[in-house]
């Protein structure tokens, strides 16, 4: 009996712990994400019955057929969850219905691949999460000088548009989005729509007639992780800085549509005006990416959301994390959702990436898209260390001189030879070399002194701040600090942000050795190596001061370059990426005070910050003023604008440089880094010509390309393949991008007189290497509003293999200048 007992109990206990291993198992293959999903039929923008004869837009979302609709599809996305997936083993996030028919839903993957083989799915995709990616750069641009002045000045340049942003959040309380009761905004805005959302830090009054919408996207986000409630707000406010992996759409929205002649106060210290490129736009603002996490489930929903409110110009300083796995770059939703955004007359501008500057590091694929990469300008913040010897050592800070601006030199203390011999704390650069601890020093001999501190591990690994630096140097009184580049580590990059006590970083080794070296000199050590008399000197200039002149555009290290590519093998495509060069370099703009993940930009209203996130403002303010010029052209019209009258060269007559790996280094930039080159508003305004793309195109370019199944495109799109361009490179836009030539080929693009008068054009060529090109004819005269098709036979006369770059020239007889790249790859003569 006892022993049949036992063998009961076992066998139970085995059971129940089978059961359990195979719970824990299925637990972690069956773990939930996040899917995008695309239905067979028409959204509502596209649907025959809510066709909108409203000029400037496609549908009326007000109307009874499109709430019919809208909700006939929301009910079929639920009856698809509720017969094809297990009752409670979902949960859906968003139903898109505007210019995307589909939804998101939050379950498991063997859920998932039930949707797969549901009747009316057509794609599924798993979320591959989402993340981010101005006081002079108007005047740089020339748009006070010219642009502006054509629209009426800057209490004009971009009226009646409406600017949508979607991003992390808005300052509703900066001055850069007041609204002015003394110029008020008068312009007709029937064409737009959207809502105001309130909630937390975002009061009903935040929609003030400058900000004209506010909506806040976050189903996506607290599926995927656990949200920090401080941070991550359910509102369309901000409530973070420019971390990791998040970007304010205050800084971005007041880049593109910021109110003009801002006050730039930091610290105490006037930096000057800031100024949106169109400052008299609206904003919509469209939060779908936070501190914790970014999701494209809310990116999608959000670019759903503003299409169908009606914003003219959509801004996306945001993207995938990475290519998507089981289809091609121009397939993914992300980049279908910005197709069907571009079919509904939205000029949609993306960020290329922060990669940079490695080949194919770009996350802007798609021809229909505008890719802005990121500059400098002509603009420096130099910060400098004053030697006792005389010597002036470069650096890099936004700081207050130390007392005497220069003229009182201070006691300059090396933070290993001051530490707290008794102190009880571990002898680790972070309390020794890094300035991380006051703790870690002895007070009398900080106190009024300038403190060396070392780049070391902790700073390497992202553990030590700027922002302890600080606190260290307050608490026990130091002069002021410099934070030195380590020969261990090698230079690093120093950004220019504003210090809250004085300040220097000497990002490079070199100069590090010789403020190392000048204090060894000066320093009176004992054999035990232990300082006995701290004789060197120094002092901490001002920092704040901007120069101007210097190179420039030049591409930023971390901008990412291209080439595009189609796969996520990085095969290369035949679209040129990115397409624009713009500054994204130290661009002053809009910050909030909360700030909660840069802490050392905490209380701030504006922030210096670099990415190709400030680019592509750049580019959608740009995009606003021709649009307020031109209401009746199309994305691609505006894009080609852009494109065609770019520069190649910089303010000193040379190719535009770009930074490369190492530090310091500079090298001559090609399309790859810039695209068709730097933005130039001044031409873009009078183009002369232009190139025109419209939905249709772009689905014959897909149905063009070799190694794209035709279902897959007709899944994404919702088209057959009826027609195709032949060629891929035979998409009329304003470049020509050839991944593999083989022998010989010609491609053709179709130009527009878009000017008042006549012109007679000759056409120029200079080709790629291992290529010649032909163009017929050689010149044409096109009347207003007359088209002009241009051939371009591209011949291989060497085998290279490798791509290079050449450029189509049209010069006009009034002046006209249009400008189109050409990037080839020569793979075979015959």
């Amino acid at each position: 009996m006892a022993t049949g007992v036992d063998v009961s109990a076992a066998s139970s206990y085995a059971v129940l712990l089978h059961l359990l291993a195979i719970s824990t198992i299925a637990s972690v293959v069956e773990e939930r994400s996040i899917y995008l999903i695309l239905m067979e039929g028409e959204p509502v923008a596209f649907h025959g019955d809510v066709l909108s004869s409203q000029q400037g837009r496609r549908f009326d979302p007000k109307s009874e057929a499109y709430k019919v609709h809208a909700n006939k599809l929301v009910d079929s996305h639920d009856q698809v969850l509720e017969s094809t997936l297990d009752k409670g083993s979902y949960n859906k996030l968003y139903s898109f219905k505007h210019v995307l028919n589909g939804f998101a839903v939050h379950t498991t993957p063997s859920q998932a691949k039930k949707l797969q083989l549901a009747q009316g799915v057509k794609l599924v995709e798993r979320d591959r999460r989402a993340k981010s990616m101005t006081t002079y750069t108007p005047d740089f641009l020339g748009l006070p000088q010219t642009v502006w002045t054509q629209e009426g000045g800057d209490r004009n340049a971009g009226d009646g548009i409406v600017m949508g942003f979607v991003d992390t959040g808005i300052n509703p309380f900066h001055p850069s989005f007041a609204y002015d009761i003394l110029n008020p905004l008068t312009s007709n805005l029937s064409h737009f729509s959207g809502a105001c959302e309130t909630g937390p830090l975002f009061p009903p009054f935040s929609c003030n007639g400058k900000i004209v919408s506010a909506q806040f996207f976050i189903a996506g986000a607290q599926a995927a992780a656990s949200l920090n409630a401080t941070i991550d707000i359910p509102s369309p406010a901000d409530a973070v800085g420019h971390g990791r992996h998040v970007l304010w759409i205050s800084h971005v929205a007041s880049i593109a549509a910021g109110n003009a002649g801002v006050p730039v106060t930091v610290n105490g210290f006037y930096y000057g005006r800031a100024s949106g490129m169109a400052p008299r736009a609206r904003v919509a603002v469209y939060k779908a990416v936070y501190p914790t996490v970014g999701t494209l489930a809310d990116v999608v929903a959000a670019i759903d959301q503003a299409v169908a409110d009606g914003v003219d110009i959509l801004t996306l300083s945001i993207g995938p994390e990475e290519p998507p796995q089981d289809t091609v770059t121009f397939l993914s939703i992300f980049d279908i959702a910005m197709l069907f955004a571009r079919r509904a007359g939205v000029f949609v501008v993306q960020a290329a990436g922060n990669s940079g500057p490695g080949p194919s590091t770009v996350l802007s694929y798609s021809p229909w898209v505008v890719g802005a990469a990121a500059s400098k300008t002509d603009r420096r913040y130099t910060a400098s260390l004053l030697l006792g010897n005389g010597l002036n050592v470069a650096g890099v800070g936004l700081s207050a001189p130390t007392f005497g601006n220069g003229s009182l030199l201070y006691r300059l203390v090396l933070a290993k030879d001051a530490i707290n011999l008794s102190g009880a704390f571990s002898r680790t650069p972070e309390y020794v070399e890094e300035c991380q601890h006051p703790e870690a020093f002895d007070p009398n001999v900080v106190r009024g002194s300038i403190v060396i501190c070392s780049f070391s591990a902790g700073f390497y690994n992202e553990t030590s701040t700027l922002t302890a630096i600080f606190d260290t140097a307050r608490v026990l009184g130091f002069m002021g600090f410099v934070l030195v580049a380590n020969p261990s580590y090698g230079d690093f990059i120093g950004q220019p942000i504003p210090f809250s006590v004085s300040g220097a970083l000497i990002p490079k080794v070199a100069d590090a050795k010789i403020v190392s070296q000048y204090y060894e000199q000066q320093t009176l050590r004992d054999a035990r190596g232990i300082v006995r008399q701290f004789n060197a000197r120094a002092a901490i200039q001002d920092g704040r001061v901007a120069s101007f002149g210097v190179q420039a555009p030049i591409v930023s290290r971390f901008s990412s370059r291209g080439p595009s590519f189609i796969d996520i093998n990085r095969n290369p495509s035949d679209v040129l990426k990115p397409d624009i060069l713009a500054p994204g370099n130290e661009i002053w703009a809009a910050w909030s005070p909360l700030s909660a993940l840069d802490p050392i930009l905490t209380g701030y209203n504006f922030a210096l910050l670099s990415g190709s996130s400030m680019a592509a403002p750049h580019v959608a303010g740009i995009a606003a003023l021709i649009k307020q010029k031109y209401p009746s052209w199309n994305p691609s019209m505006i894009a080609s604008a852009i494109s065609t009258t770019a520069t190649k060269f910089d303010n000193n007559g040379g190719i535009i440089m770009a930074e490369g790996f190492n530090i310091g280094s500079l090298y001559s930039s090609n399309n790859f880094d810039f695209g068709a080159g730097f933005v130039n508003p001044t031409h873009a305004m009078d183009p002369g010509l232009v190139l025109s793309s419209e939905f249709e195109d772009y689905i014959s370019f897909l149905c063009s390309m070799p190694f794209i199944d035709r279902f897959a495109i007709r899944a994404a799109t919702r088209v057959w393949c009826s027609q195709s361009v032949g060629h891929p490179a035979n998409l009329n836009i304003p470049s020509v991008t050839i991944s593999a030539l083989r022998r010989s080929l010609t491609v053709r693009r179709s130009f527009k007189n878009v000017a008042t008068k006549p012109e007679t054009y000759v056409s120029l060529a200079i080709p790629p290497n291992g290529t010649n090109i032909t163009l017929r004819p050689p010149w044409f005269t096109i009347a207003p509003e007359g088209t002009q098709d241009l051939d371009i036979e591209i011949n291989v006369i060497k085998s290279t293999n490798e791509f290079s770059f050449g450029e189509i020239i049209l010069t006009g007889s009034l002046n006209h200048i249009v400008r189109m790249p050409v990037t080839i790859r020569p793979v075979s003569i015959v």
